[in-house]
């Protein structure tokens, strides 16, 4: 019971800090891109700070996040690896749902840094749309991050790789750094069942530019899922047979 207090305390104080930063920051983030990142940037370093000391989560990042103008594709499990992958890049932005451009004060912000937004469903028209919005922002590429199943998907669960991963791989010719995590098991998607770990964020090994698109899904995937799996082991993870 005192866990589910805590998981439920945490999340009124994330969510009521949100609102109270991005109003108050708002401002000073409107300035230019570059301070919007800083107001970002901070909040994420706070709910860092607000998971250790209220539910006892520790995030921790592995490997060497890129610097440069790479593609990010990554596993994506809770809102916490969003936060994790923004705070540890440079310049990020990320490839998202239509609907959270219509989400308070998320929807702002992430369009203010570039961040593209995908009607899901849409396949082709999508693809055109995501590639399109990519083009015009082409003056401040930072790291484009794109979570190849489209959601959530919790340890334990599978859900197939789309093809936007790919084409925008093969469309923007960029190396393509793979990112595996464990969060999942930390913050799940029934926020009362939040518990105490250390959840990780692991930057892989790029695979360069060049390759043909079926060989680079089947090895993103591969790579993804494996090294995830991993994490995932090492957090306590067991997969029910």
């Amino acid at each position: 019971m005192i866990a589910k207090i805590r998981a439920a305390l945490f999340i009124f104080v994330i969510y009521l800090y949100m609102a109270l930063l991005g109003t108050l920051a708002a401002p000073y983030a409107m300035i230019s891109r570059d301070k919007t990142y800083n107001v970002l940037k901070f909040y994420c370093k706070s709910v860092f700070f607000f998971a250790r000391w209220i539910v006892g989560i520790k995030v921790e990042i592995r490997g060497t996040p890129p610097k440069g103008g790479e593609i990010v594709v990554s596993k994506h499990q809770s809102f916490l690896d969003i936060l994790m992958i923004f705070n540890a890049l440079p310049r990020p932005k990320f490839i998202m749902k239509r609907e959270i451009l219509y989400t308070p004060f998320i929807g702002v912000y992430a369009k203010r840094v570039g961040s593209a937004p995908v009607k899901r469903g849409a396949k082709g028209a999508a693809i055109k749309q995501m590639l399109a919005s990519i083009e015009s922002d082409k003056d401040d590429p930072g790291q484009l991050v794109i979570f190849p199943q489209g959601t959530r998907v919790l340890p334990g669960d599978y859900k197939p790789y789309k093809i936007g991963a790919g084409a925008l791989y093969e469309g923007l010719n960029k190396d393509c750094v793979p990112a595996a995590t464990n969060v999942g098991l930390f913050w799940p998607k029934k926020f009362l069942n939040i518990r105490a770990g250390v959840a990780v964020v692991e930057f892989l090994p790029p695979i360069p530019a060049g390759k043909p698109i079926a060989a680079f899904m089947k090895e993103i995937e591969n790579t993804v899922e494996t090294e995830s799996a991993r994490l995932m082991a090492e957090g306590g993870y067991r997969k029910q047979s």
